[in-house]
């Protein structure tokens, strides 16, 4: 049994051995035999909608005794909460301000705190005892700005379908959920997840250091909604330290959402440790629920979802019909698509959207598909 300082100080020389998940499994695919001696630390990491995330941030607004303190406050025409703290007469508001709070259909709080994250100017609008100041700020500007997440890293996440009729607004759908089983949407990574890779939980927990947004943050503890069946957890970050890339917003049919990655490593102590970082997607259980009250429907696995599908989308700018209403560049749910068929790959999730907007055909991927009682669902 190796030891987390034998690991560390392995790094430090920079003789540790580190894979990324994807990297081991496809070790294991192949057949190939891997040991506790030849592998120190695994990455695992996951990035896509996580609604239970927030800002919480002290700004400058005015200068001393301008107010005695804030009534309301938006930043970016984003709502946030004053609070908790009041700074009477200081000119500062501290706040709260969800990932999914919204200044309309295209803009929410994820797309805000990569706005601050990537250095862009803000703007502040107070309320206070009936009258209104305004300010302009970047996150230089602010003294203490942290993310922080209520739950994220779903372990096992549920595919979801609609069994009705009737199309139905959802956050898991970016045009709306279509049914009745017609289509399913899924959010988890499966065998890269890192809850999914630590079983047994011996590595992550309450102060287990990790990239949240790409900054140096910590766990602190379970999630909200978290079960033994489909554990999560919550985390920190200062977000200062954050990477614009590894974040930013989504717009669903039921109205923006937050993007948010976690990434985890893995000291491989042992040979335990090691067996549960070999696990495939074809071993990880994908329950199917539906979308009304998120009751369970069936169960299937991640293979439907990640095996022989594509990761990323493929563009045939031939099949263009220079449409000047280009549906695909309407509806993809982060802006990431320009001139009709330009994909700005620093925006795009991958989500597949494009590829059953287009008419066309010039966006493309296998996306998959999942087997249950009712029928043969693409995903």
């Amino acid at each position: 049994m190796k030891t987390i300082e034998e690991i560390n100080e392995k790094i430090a020389r920079k003789e540790a051995t580190i894979l990324t998940a994807a990297e081991l499994k496809s070790m294991v695919r192949d057949g190939q035999k891997v040991t506790a001696d030849e592998v120190d630390v695994v990455t695992t990491a996951t990035f896509g909608v996580m609604s239970g995330t927030m800002a919480v941030m002290m700004l400058p607004v005015a200068g001393k005794c301008s107010f005695e303190k804030a009534d309301a406050i938006w930043l970016n025409g984003v709502p946030a909460q004053p609070g908790p703290c009041p700074n009477e007469r200081l000119g500062v508001v501290d706040l709260v301000i969800n990932g999914t709070s919204h200044a309309d259909d295209r803009y929410g709080g994820g797309h805000l705190f990569r706005d601050l994250v990537k250095g862009k100017e803000i703007d502040i609008f107070v309320e206070a005892h009936g009258r209104t100041y305004e300010n302009r700020v970047t996150l230089d500007d602010i003294d203490f700005a942290r993310i922080i997440t209520t739950r994220l890293a779903f372990k096992n996440y549920h595919a979801i379908i609609n069994p009705t009729a009737t199309t139905i607004s959802s956050i898991f759908s970016v045009t709306g959920l279509t049914g009745p089983f017609t289509e399913t949407t899924v959010s988890g990574c499966g065998e890269i997840n890192p809850l999914q890779n630590d079983p047994s939980h011996r590595i992550i927990g309450v102060g287990t250091r990790v990239l949240l947004n790409g900054a140096h943050g910590y766990i602190m503890g379970k999630g909200t909604r978290a079960s033994p069946d489909k554990p999560n957890i919550s985390a920190f970050a200062d977000m200062k330290g954050m990477d614009p890339h590894m974040m930013g917003g989504m717009k669903t049919s039921h109205g923006p959402e937050c993007l948010t990655s976690l990434a985890v490593p893995i000291p491989v102590l042992d040979e335990e440790i090691l067996s549960g970082l070999k696990i495939l997607d074809h071993d990880v259980p994908l329950p199917v629920s539906d979308v009304n009250g998120r009751t369970a429907h069936s169960k299937v696995n991640y293979g439907h979802i990640w095996d022989d599908t594509d990761k990323v989308i493929r563009i045939d700018k031939d099949r263009c019909l220079n449409h000047p209403d280009c549906p695909a560049m309407r509806t993809c749910p982060t802006e990431a698509i320009s001139e009709r068929f330009i994909i700005d790959r620093d925006l795009c999730i991958n989500c597949g959207t494009c590829t059953l907007q287009c008419p066309a055909g010039v966006f493309r991927a296998r996306l998959g598909s999942i087997e249950i009682d009712e029928g043969t669902i693409p995903i």
